[in-house]
């Protein structure tokens, strides 16, 4: 996935969490009408953060537990939309709204096997391309805007220290970043000076100058989002009033008609330029305004203490990501790791519904180092079935005997047999980010036989009380999984990986002797076959890896038997691996163009001091 897409993607999953901020703000600041205005402005602080930060910190107090979102979190942003769904076999987004999910999921295009990209792949391309030529248009129209006004201003002539008047514009205004000068309008008149210039030098003590287009730049990377254009437009409200406000608190109740007056006459005599330029500062709201002007009363000492804290609890809150506690939050009715009322409230019959198979999955436990990321449902064909991926920061809490081990994995696949009626196949699939072997992909499968054969029984019965699901916690816990193959070693991986990868360099590059290298001897495989252009080794296709993944528990290492004899389960190991095939000088061959999913790596050894070697590949 290129840098622009991802980019795009976490700019709408911060988007997605500044709504729910926005929507939080815009309430409270109903219950604040009748506060100063500066809460309603301070208010806004969350949205923006939101909107600039994807990374925040834990709190039991935040906003978000009042909420159920079953979007990937943590200390970062939300991941309403996955960062890899243009490469999930069922792209899915978790808004945590399930009507707009079920809408949204319904239209997006699932993956097609036999193509070279999904078509996920491309939306997300031209979404992405969308979005940055809008934030490219913005940012040349404020530029363009910004310097229309300087040149406006260059025969400004300055009546005292930063401020100058000038009859080229219709309203005053504080321009520059640095140094920022007040603008007036010529023969303004000495009365309204007077309370212009007080509103516009409280705007600089309190750098409205920086923070209002700082705002607009925010806006500008979220453009697509309409809500926040008009959080955009209640903030500048918010400021213009409170600046109102903090004149009159300086000068008092009988500055209330003169200062309306001033706002009103201004208001008349304005030009459009400037009211559509977000980086000067124009008069604004005028109406809603004058009448909080002439409304406006100082508050009582309590009303402002009460505010106070309020809003600080408020920006706290929206600031906050819930607190992240492995193995789930709050639940008082934790058994042995899973919260028995989130796995009551969210079975369902069906794999599809995606926000209760989320709740189901994050109401399980989990080793300490390992963090759920996105989850993939399958069910456009029979076996329905759910990919968990997996991202492993610490491989201490599944490392038996120095192999990654699939028992907690294992132990959670039972407990979603059980509690979603027709899921019939469940893939676990852990990256290693440990620093150790960065991007080794293991993979864990189950089946709902595998889980019967091991239970003794179908496993969905349990699923009807609190007491038969902890009955079948116990169960799983109690019995033993040596129906388990051994697990291989993390060097042992490591090294069968990299013969596959050798193979396919040596493919691309026509390298014979090196194809043979990474084969395990076998009659009639010789370098005079490999040269040969044999199909099974290459030809003139040029056959490009995509992926490689591997599941300690294949199950072609109890059956396959290499030349018909057994080989002990700890002797062979299975990839599974993504490639495309396409033919540069569009002479066909053997294989048909495009992406072959699943394709099976079998390599084997005499022993374990022996190498690996590729024994047999194919479906």
């Amino acid at each position: 996935m290129s840098l622009l897409q991802d980019l795009f993607i976490t700019t709408v999953n911060m988007s997605i969490t500044a709504s729910y901020v926005a929507i939080g703000v815009i309430l409270v600041r109903l219950l604040l009408r009748k506060a100063p205005k500066v809460f309603s402005y301070i208010l806004w602080i969350p949205v923006l953060f939101r909107l600039v930060c994807p990374f925040s910190f834990g709190s039991a107090f935040s906003f978000f537990n009042l909420i159920n979102l079953n979007a990937k979190q943590g200390i970062g942003v939300y991941e309403f939309v996955p960062q890899n769904i243009g490469l999930m076999h069922t792209p899915a987004i978790q808004s945590g709204i399930g009507s707009i999910d079920s809408a949204v999921n319904a239209s997006l295009p699932p993956a097609i096997p036999v193509a070279s990209v999904n078509p996920m792949q491309i939306w997300m391309a031209v979404f992405s391309l969308i979005w940055i030529f809008g934030v490219i248009a913005l940012l040349i129209y404020s530029i363009v805007s910004y310097v229309k006004i300087k040149r406006k201003l260059q025969t400004a002539t300055r009546v005292e220290a930063n401020v100058f008047e000038t009859d080229a514009i219709g309203t005053a205004f504080v321009c520059g970043f640095i140094s920022p000068k007040i603008y007036v309008p010529a023969n303004i008149g000495d009365a309204n000076l007077s309370y212009i210039l007080e509103h516009e030098r409280t705007h600089i003590r309190r750098k409205d100058y920086l923070i209002k287009p700082l705002a607009f730049l925010a806006l500008i990377f979220h453009w697509f989002n309409p809500l926040m254009w008009l959080c955009f437009a209640l903030m500048s409200r918010d400021m213009e009033m409170s600046c109102d406000e903090s004149v009159l608190h300086r000068l008092g109740d009988s500055a209330k008609g003169g200062y309306s007056g001033s706002l009103l006459a201004l208001s008349v005599k304005r030009k459009g330029l400037l009211a559509a330029n977000p980086l000067a500062f124009g008069e604004s709201h005028v109406k809603t305004r004058i009448k909080n002007i002439l409304n406006f009363k100082k508050p009582a000492f309590w009303v402002i203490m009460i505010a106070v804290v309020a809003v600080c609890a408020t920006v706290t809150a929206f600031v906050a990501n819930p607190k992240y506690e492995q193995n789930n939050k709050n639940d008082k009715d934790l058994y042995l790791g899973y919260s028995i009322q989130s796995l009551m409230d969210n079975k369902t019959i069906y794999v599809g519904n995606n926000s209760k198979v989320i709740g189901l999955i994050d109401a399980m436990p989990l080793p300490n180092g390992i963090v759920r990321d996105a989850v993939e449902l399958q069910t456009a064909n029979l076996p329905y079935g759910i990919t968990i991926n997996y991202i492993m920061n610490d491989s201490s809490g599944i490392t038996v005997n120095r192999a990654i081990s699939g028992d907690v994995f294992y132990r959670n696949a039972i407990m979603l047999f059980s509690l979603i009626d027709n899921v019939d196949v469940i893939n676990c699939k852990i990256v290693d980010k440990t620093g150790k072997h960065d991007g080794a992909i293991y993979v864990f499968s189950y089946t709902r036989k595998m889980a019967e054969e091991l239970i003794g029984q179908d496993v969905r019965p349990f699923a009807q009380s609190s007491d038969t699901i902890r009955n079948l916690i116990d169960m799983i816990n109690d019995i033993s999984l040596q129906e388990i193959m051994p697990e291989f070693t993390e060097e042992e991986v490591a090294a069968a990986r990299a013969v596959v990868e050798e193979y396919y360099r040596a493919i691309a590059a026509k390298d014979a002797e090196a194809i043979l290298a990474t084969m395990y001897p076998r009659e009639g495989r010789t370098l005079e076959r490999v040269k040969s252009g044999n199909v099974q080794l290459f030809g003139t296709e040029k056959r490009t890896l995509l992926s490689i993944d591997y599941n300690s528990q294949d199950s072609m290492r109890k059956s396959y038997k290499p030349g018909g004899k057994y080989v002990e389960p700890e002797n062979i190991i299975v990839f599974k691996v993504s490639f495309n095939i396409d033919y540069p000088d569009k002479v066909t061959g053997p294989w048909n163009e495009g992406v072959y999913e699943n394709w099976s790596m079998i390599l084997i050894r005499d022993d374990k001091n022996s190498p690996w070697l590729i024994y047999d590949q194919g479906y």
